[in-house]
């Protein structure tokens, strides 16, 4: 009588489907007879349910949990009575013709909600438990709890019963049910994932309001008293469970073939008993909080040890960059951590929990390893102003450490699981807090990447320091070179018999070949091929200043000793690039136009820029050139 109930019901249903797409002013009509249909509905469906739950009680279900709870967590499910499979004659027909009535009636309800929400965004509301399926899991999560009660110090004793509850039934869901849910042609639902979805949300659940009210107490005393206890130790521990029993129960699911259906729905928290953070954020931040606070208490002796600062980290880490960075130890410390933190969260069933979790918890290990690469070499600068070869060392090594850790977050961020995570922050730009969802407020200066904000501070870490050590070794330069800049008469003479270039500047010479060979020994070589290209900037713009620029008077024998000068100076950053003089584009010019014959020099006061740009001089100004002539002396 049931089953020909709803099929009387099914049959208005597709003429009231019908009727309201030819006859849309019919509106009112429809409306009284959907309200006839629901007062049908309201008897049927409790008495389905009443008639469902007596046979699975005259079935012996649930089944007793004290030989599960006893057992062997080994032993094969062959060996648990499963009622579902041991049901006969009559009992198991009467059973089946139960479990069809509660399908048919929830695919009616389904077809029913789908006309009414025409329009809206009818997958939110239509997509449900199955019944039936729910009526199977709330009698055991009941009898569960009960053995649940104690254990809320050995938490690892109920997700052992419940995984074992849930793998031993699953196979009955496949063999059993899942094709009366077919008949009942109650499309897109899988009998074993509704099982396990069941099963695990009931898990949540319990955890939200009896495991983890009692675990966040304890962390409130330990706050209060300020005496440390166990407290996050067994926080670290439950989370430690928790991802570990989503990880079996997916194989679980994933052994049906079809576990797309919940990563296309977005509900993957149907399955993961991390769900308890969804609904409950201020945990979440509580979490990360605790490891993040592990993290750099581990840290702490590892950033004390100089050792780690000396050696060097072994072996290529990066897959797409086959770069020496020279960075030492503590970086791959740092980086290892931060990764741990990674793989913690990739179990979490929102893109915004992790996005969420690793803002709090992963990137202040990035600010902290900052902080501390900062503090030493602001420690080596005032030690001794980086004028020691050891101060450059030590701020070299950190500016490889940089370099380094920048490079493999980088990499990381490349990958598709940051990437949605950036994607799904943009979506969420511009939405208010009450359309961002009141139990999950966005974290403030959370836009862009997760690391993006990390990653710009390192790069300017880099370019800072990499320029203070330019600077030091440029400002040592210019006081060893001083006498030879100041003294305006050797551009009247010869060089010295026997010498290649001035006697005055060769200290100054070995002295910036000897710190530029320290760095390039110390430092990464990306980031040396920036010290020395501003370096020899620098150096140009001393020689032009204090040299072509400073009214002094060029004999035939002064061009030729500033000739000879200049090509030992380019002589020292030879050994980086092939030309050299290209990166002193002032004094090469300079000496260009010191080289030019008399009449060639006199064609140049009337040529003005035409005859700059004929004759390859593009970085000096008119009146820079013309003092330059100006200053070239010839004998007659």
């Amino acid at each position: 009588m049931r089953l020909l109930a709803i099929k009387t019901l099914k049959m208005t249903e597709e003429v009231l489907t019908s009727v309201t797409k030819t006859r849309p002013k019919w509106a009112r009509l429809v409306s009284a007879v959907d309200h006839r249909v629901d007062r049908a509905l309201a008897v049927l469906r409790p008495q389905a349910i009443a008639d469902h739950r007596a046979l699975l009680a005259s079935l012996g279900w649930p089944p007793p949990l004290s030989t599960l709870t006893s057992s062997n967590p080994d032993r094969k499910s062959a060996e648990v009575p499963n009622p579902l499979f041991t049901m006969q004659g009559d009992l198991k027909h009467q059973y089946c013709e139960n479990f069809l009535a509660l399908c048919r009636l929830q695919e009616l309800q389904s077809q029913r909600k789908s006309r009414q929400l025409e329009g809206f965004n009818r997958k939110v509301a239509l997509r449900q438990p199955l019944w039936a399926i729910e009526e199977l899991v709330n009698p055991i999560s009941l009898a569960s709890q009960l053995h649940f009660s104690k254990w809320v110090d050995k938490p690892e004793f109920i997700f052992a019963l419940v995984y074992k509850i849930t793998k031993d039934y699953v196979d009955s869901m496949d063999e059993l049910l899942q094709p009366l849910v077919d008949e009942a042609m109650l499309v897109g639902y899988s009998c074993r994932e509704e099982w396990i979805s069941a099963m695990v949300t009931s898990l949540s659940t319990y955890l939200a309001k009896e495991i983890f009210p009692v675990y966040v107490g304890q962390l409130d005393e330990e706050s209060a008293t300020g005496i440390r206890s166990q407290a996050r130790i067994s926080w670290l521990h439950l989370v430690d469970l928790m991802i570990s029993f989503d990880k079996r129960v997916r194989s679980l699911v994933e052994h049906s073939g079809i576990l797309l259906s919940f990563q296309e729905d977005g509900n993957l928290q149907k399955i993961s008993s991390l769900s308890v953070f969804c609904d409950r954020p201020d945990w979440l931040d509580l979490w990360a909080e605790i490891e993040l606070s592990e993290a750099l208490d581990k840290l702490k002796p590892e950033m004390d040890d100089e050792r780690n600062w000396r050696m060097k980290v072994q072996g290529a880490v990066l897959s797409s960059v086959p770069e020496d960075f020279k960075s030492p130890a503590v970086s791959s410390a740092f980086l290892r951590h931060l990764s741990s933190k990674i793989d913690r969260c990739r179990s979490l069933p929102s893109i915004s929990l992790r996005s969420r979790f690793l803002r709090l918890g992963g990137a202040p290990i990035t600010r902290k390893f900052l902080d501390c690469i900062l503090q030493r070499c602001q420690e080596a600068e005032g030690l001794t102003a980086l004028t020691d070869d050891d101060a450059i060392i030590k701020v070299a090594n950190s500016i490889n450490a940089a370099h380094y850790f920048e490079s493999v977050i980088r990499e990381w961020c490349e990958d598709v699981f940051f990437l949605e995570m950036e994607l799904n922050q943009g979506d969420q730009l511009g939405l208010s807090v009450s359309e961002y969802g009141s139990r999950e407020e966005p974290i403030k200066g959370s836009e862009g990447g997760i690391f993006d904000e990390e990653i710009g501070k390192l790069g300017e870490f880099r370019a800072q320091w990499v320029e203070k050590i330019s600077v030091v070794i440029l400002r040592g330069f210019d006081a060893q070179s001083r006498d030879y800049m100041k003294n305006r008469r050797q551009w009247q003479e010869k060089g010295e018999e026997g010498w290649t270039v001035s006697k005055s500047l060769v200290l100054a010479l070995d002295y910036l070949q000897g710190k530029v060979l320290v760095v390039e020994e110390s430092l990464n070589r990306i980031d040396f091929v920036r010290v020395w290209r501003s370096l020899a900037a620098g150096v140009d713009r001393l020689v032009f200043q204090n040299i072509l620029m400073s009214n002094v008077k060029f004999y035939d024998g002064g061009v030729e000793r500033f000739d000879s000068d200049l090509q030992v100076l380019f002589g020292v950053f030879g050994a980086w690039c092939l030309r050299p003089e290209g990166f002193f584009p002032k004094a090469s010019e300079g000496l260009k136009l010191l080289k030019m014959g008399e009449k060639q020099l006199q064609d140049s006061l009337a040529g003005g820029e035409k005859w700059m740009k004929d004759n390859g001089i593009r970085h000096l100004s008119v009146t820079e050139t013309e003092k330059i002539l100006r200053s070239r002396v010839f004998k007659s």
